[in-house]
């Protein structure tokens, strides 16, 4: 050890060497390959156990449910990328993982420890209720949004969290953080003075914790997801470009608004 941090490299999840390439704890060609979905395989990757049935289905209902939203930023930078450097498919989807942040799939995450803390609360004394609105109150008197609440189309209840909620409960699913997220939808009023309805980034969460998928890799689920979106739309722009047309459309509507070169006459 050096400075509290270890000096030698260690991995639980692969190694290899001339005959055999395993992979926690399994033969990759014997055990793996043919036997398992990707999603199966991507929950042994991140927590080292195969998913109970429950899981495997609440995982990838998740999965499918965030992969496509159309032409948002982050799948216009992709294809503006794409466009520019149409050899450098790997640079347009990072482009567009890259986008992905607090307002964009990473909401995910900050409504997942949002659930955790409601339910830290209420098992310390609290009720779900007051719990709730404790945690609430403390993000209106920060001035900050609550995570996965509101949504600019869906002004009702996003449908894909209504979905998720019957897969997850259908499943079998632990349906704890579920309750969480409707009690502080049913709180917000109080405390905001309107409305904000559950959306997909707190369905997420609370779909996902309640069959044990751990806290520290939610927001890995939405940029695992959108990936494959990028990537349809990537195959897309290959064949009906529309990139150089996305930074038109930008640039047609722009306004000038700084200073004019000095002697110019303006626009006169």
């Amino acid at each position: 050890m050096k400075i509290g941090k270890a000096t030698v490299p260690r991995t639980s999840i692969c190694t290899s060497d001339e005959h055999t390439i395993t992979v926690r704890g399994a033969n990759l060609c014997e055990d793996l390959i043919g036997k398992l979905s990707f999603t199966d395989y991507f929950h042994l990757l991140v927590t080292g156990r195969r998913p109970s049935p429950a899981t495997l289905v609440v995982l990838d209902a998740t999965l499918v449910a965030i992969a496509e939203h159309g032409l948002v930023p982050s799948v216009q930078a992709s294809r503006m990328t794409l466009a520019a450097a149409p050899d450098a498919l790997q640079g347009a989807v990072a482009a567009g993982v890259l986008g992905c942040g607090s307002v964009i799939l990473g909401a995910a995450e900050a409504a997942g420890r949002l659930l955790s803390e409601v339910d830290r609360r209420s098992t310390d004394g609290m009720s779900l209720e007051e719990a709730a609105s404790t945690i609430v109150a403390a993000a209106r008197e920060a001035r900050q949004p609550v995570p996965g609440y509101g949504h600019p189309l869906h002004k009702q209840r996003d449908p894909r969290a209504a979905k998720l909620f019957e897969v997850a409960r259908e499943s079998g699913a632990d349906m704890r953080y579920v309750e969480i997220a409707e009690a502080i939808e049913r709180v917000i009023p109080r405390v905001y003075g309107k409305e904000l309805k559950i959306n997909v980034s707190v369905a997420i969460p609370a779909v996902l914790l309640g069959v044990g998928f751990p806290l520290v890799a939610l927001k890995g689920v939405p940029i695992l997801a959108r990936v494959g979106g990028l990537i349809g739309h990537l195959v897309e722009e290959l064949e009906s470009p529309i990139g150089f047309a996305l930074s038109f459309q930008a640039t047609r509507e722009l306004l000038y608004e700084g200073p004019p070169p000095q002697g110019s006459r303006g626009n006169a």
